[in-house]
């Protein structure tokens, strides 16, 4: 059962930020950058203990020294926390979380791909709304690569939409209302069956991911329904699907109008009875990752005029 949402503060400029790697470690450099770029939108980052740790094996320190630092992100004095990418092995993090920590701390955690699981377990079991958006070294660490907009709106609490400009697009028409509330596809399927099992029922649903063959898609798109997480769900919002393409096909995204990623789409959920949008740069994208807040009430109106979601409410008090 979801919990009632716990608002966050705003972050304001010059405010101090955590900067975590609670999955795999990153290359030195972007790190590098990416500190710096923040710096330039008027954050100063505060790296974790474990951030700059190298192994085992392709984690960022041991499971214990991330789990420690994710829990010391949450009880410092910082406004809001960062990962630093994704890569894999939040899960290994998930059975020790202290719920109650982050429940008296509660702030902004902007991260996607392998935290997606972390981000929905804290978002239904305790309300802590899901910021999937830029991290340090993946997006702040490369020119280009975060959506200043959306991101700064969202820290300050201020309600925006995103359209055709962040590349939405219709795939069927329709209108819908409800909470956002998604993520990473392949680490959402891999939840299934778990006690940290997504709570997608009712929701406007966003999936993103990067390198799944269309058929892999098609896969985890017929898991999702055989699992019931399908089931009164009101629109699907699908991201740009990163070289989610078919082997030797030369291209890099997926979702490309009339391209087998869509195709596939389209024939997976021909019995969906509500919207469905495509092509929105949010996660793993090729520029500008946009900020979306999950969690809180939005819009899809799919028309004629084209695609555009809209928050109807902000995570931030």
């Amino acid at each position: 059962m979801s919990s009632p949402l716990l608002k966050v503060g705003k972050i304001g400029p010059g405010s101090a930020v955590s900067v975590i790697a609670p999955a795999s470690y990153p290359a030195e450099e972007r790190l590098a950058a990416g500190l710096a770029r923040l710096h330039e939108f008027g954050f100063t980052g505060v790296p974790g203990s474990s951030t700059n740790s190298r192994g085992p094996a392709y984690f960022a320190g041991s499971h214990d020294g991330r789990l420690a630092d994710f829990h010391a992100a949450f009880a410092a004095e910082t406004v809001a926390i960062l990962a630093v990418r994704g890569g894999y092995g939040s899960n290994y993090l998930l059975s020790g979380l202290d719920l109650e920590v982050v429940r008296k701390n509660p702030k902004p955690f902007f991260a996607y791909s392998d935290l997606t699981g972390i981000q929905l377990h804290l978002l239904d079991r305790i309300g802590l709304p899901a910021f999937h958006g830029p991290m340090v070294a993946a997006d702040f660490g490369v020119e280009n690569g975060v959506h200043a907009a959306s991101f700064l709106a969202t820290v300050s609490g201020e309600l925006y939409g995103v359209g055709i400009a962040e590349g939405l697009r219709v795939l069927r028409g329709g209108n819908a209302e409800g909470i956002l509330y998604g993520g990473c596809l392949s680490i959402i399927t891999t939840m299934l069956g778990t006690p940290y099992e997504p709570e997608t029922e009712g929701k406007l649903l966003f999936l993103e991911d990067v390198g799944a063959k269309p058929y892999q898609v098609d896969r985890m798109l017929w898991q999702l329904r055989a699992a019931g997480k399908l089931r009164g769900v009101k629109a699907i919002v699908f991201g740009e699907m990163l070289d989610c393409v078919p082997p030797g096909s030369g291209e890099r995204v997926g979702s490309t109008e009339g391209g087998a990623l869509e195709e596939v789409v389209l024939r997976c959920l021909d019995d969906f009875a509500g919207p469905i949008a495509i092509g929105l740069r949010s996660g793993h994208v090729t520029r500008q990752n946009v900020t979306l807040t999950f969690g809180v009430r939005a819009r899809l109106n799919c028309n004629g005029d084209g695609a555009r979601l809209d928050f109807l409410e902000s995570a931030v008090a």
